[in-house]
């Protein structure tokens, strides 16, 4: 059996034929069952456009995308495409259907046929999964901006999908909701699911097991956080940040403490300073 959920075959997209380049040019990128994977680039990188492909939502001009071994051009898989790899927006307003919590995430499974037992187990689980399950009997438009989000996250859960894929979930959100929506993702990353985020906040991509960075439609840099995030010069030549504590342990470095290039969070850089 093969252990890539998601394959993507140097795959080319173009918005419209009179477009001179390519939104997506050339990408090919495996990513494995239960891996929770950040792709970030500033705006226009492709990173958006590869969710989309994803998802199905766009097609690829040329190359291949297989989730589960389908073929995403293959129009009879499109609903088992979607239920495998789930798809979350930015803007949780845009995903949330019914006028009661446990309603929205019920709708999926009920479109799907799926008998009415069932449709209760996989609901209350995705409302546990996200810890919203208290919120089941409430208006959706009465949450916070977070709480819809992890709303808009058990409505993907409770289809069953193998994989979410969630394209800048957290750019509408305030820090708490940002943090919300992170916690929500570590724990589900801890439950073998297949994790894949689109983001531009760096301290969003430290906490995957895999940084893959584009731009301007291709794969630049791909490994795990402390592996990406070393490369300090190329990643801004790229027009992106890295996180902060790096830059601070790459600096005390040059000035003679023995520090590794590779640390990518607080804990890590004051451990070693307090030895």
């Amino acid at each position: 059996m093969d252990d890539y959920i998601i394959k993507i075959e140097n795959v080319k997209f173009k918005y419209s034929k009179e477009d001179t380049d390519y939104a997506v040019d050339g990408c090919s990128l495996n990513i494995k069952k239960g891996e929770f994977t950040a792709i970030i680039g500033h705006n226009g990188s492709g990173k958006s456009t590869l969710a989309k492909l994803i998802n199905s939502i766009l097609l690829p001009t040329e190359g291949k995308i297989y989730v589960k071994g389908m073929d995403t051009a293959d129009d009879s898989k499109l609903w088992d495409i979607r239920q495998a790899a789930g798809m979350v927006f930015q803007n949780p307003d845009n995903q949330l259907v019914a006028t009661i919590v446990e309603e929205d995430i019920a709708f999926g499974p009920e479109n799907q046929g799926v008998e009415s037992s069932e449709i209760r187990r996989r609901v209350d689980d995705a409302l546990n999964a996200v810890g919203m399950y208290e919120y089941r009997k409430r208006p959706p438009h009465l949450l916070s901006g977070g709480q819809k989000q992890r709303i808009a996250i058990a409505g993907v859960l409770a289809l069953n999908s193998d994989c979410i894929i969630l394209d800048e979930p957290t750019a509408m959100l305030d820090p708490s909701g940002r943090k919300e929506v992170m916690d929500t993702l570590k724990k589900l990353d801890t439950q073998g699911k297949t994790i894949l985020l689109i983001t531009h906040y760096m301290d969003e991509a430290v906490l995957a097991d895999r940084v893959v960075i584009m731009d301007k439609g291709n794969i630049k840099l791909d490994g795990t956080p402390k592996d990406v995030f070393k490369n300090i010069e190329a990643i801004k030549k790229f027009g992106l940040d890295v996180p902060q504590v790096t830059e601070l342990a790459q600096e005390l470095a040059k000035e003679g403490l023995n520090i590794p290039p590779d640390i990518i969070n607080v804990k890590d850089l004051v451990d070693l300073l307090c030895q």
